[in-house]
């Protein structure tokens, strides 16, 4: 692991910028596709947390304060008969990726706006269909052995974020995802375990740890697609035109 020339904070490989203090990196990072990449049995969980909490501490109020955007929409929307709540599954997808966008713009050295947190919603389409087809494949698996539909849960864990970083289609972005996914499929499975008990703890803490720990969880997986896919896009101002070619 590289680290921070200015503050010594250890840096995830693909990060143009230090996500403790924005220093720039000592050595602009290549950004190889994940089929050159090697692939470690054993994803560096800590190193994910820690970047992800870091990435956190940059803007807490701003990823505490669209959260409870979003769960005020959403229970707004759920008092709405039928109608709110197919709209509060349609939204949910590009809401959260609205936490992918301004981490990965930080994580590149951008400094992000408050409206950033909206972005995902030019993508609505594609990320409605990815979240669609993914949850229906892993509810088939689910009922099938169980089995499955864990591996396909855990297989699908970025499939959102290629749809937004990589403008691939909801199959693709699937089929990305659970290829790349594979060969460290238990590392990440205990990954995604480790984010369950994390906001678990949220919930026993009246609910009200929610707040961190949901925010925190979507760093920490963004901090992930960082190491293992790269950033492909420019988060700069000009998102999302300003963009790297889609690989599929």
């Amino acid at each position: 692991m590289p680290h921070c020339a200015k503050c010594g904070n250890e840096m995830l490989e693909y990060a143009r910028f230090c996500p403790a203090c924005g220093h720039p990196a000592s050595e602009p990072p290549s950004q190889p596709a994940p089929s050159t990449k090697p692939i470690a049995a054993s994803p560096p969980l800590g190193e994910y947390l820690k970047t992800g909490w870091e990435l956190f501490k940059r803007y807490p109020g701003w990823y505490i304060g669209f959260f409870l955007i979003y769960v005020v929409l959403q229970a707004v929307l759920h008092f709405i008969p039928f109608i709110g709540a197919v709209a509060s599954f349609a939204v949910g997808p590009a809401l959260l990726m609205g936490n992918f966008i301004v981490s990965a713009k930080l994580l590149q050295g951008h400094t992000p706006q408050f409206s950033d947190f909206f972005l995902g919603f030019r993508f609505f389409i594609p990320l409605l269909l990815t979240g669609l087809v993914g949850g229906a494949l892993a509810g088939i698996g689910l009922l099938l052995l169980v089995i499955p539909g864990v591996y396909l849960i855990v297989g699908y864990l970025f499939a959102s974020s290629l749809v937004v970083d990589r403008r691939l289609d909801f199959w693709a972005a699937l089929e990305l995802s659970r290829r790349t996914v594979q060969p460290m499929w238990f590392g990440l499975f205990a990954f995604v375990l480790l984010l369950m008990l994390i906001n678990l703890a949220g919930v026993v803490a009246l609910g009200i740890g929610l707040l961190v720990t949901v925010p925190f969880t979507c760093c920490t997986v963004t901090a992930a697609y960082a190491d293992l896919f790269g950033l492909q896009s420019d988060y700069s101002e000009a998102f999302p035109d300003n963009v790297a070619p889609a690989e599929k």
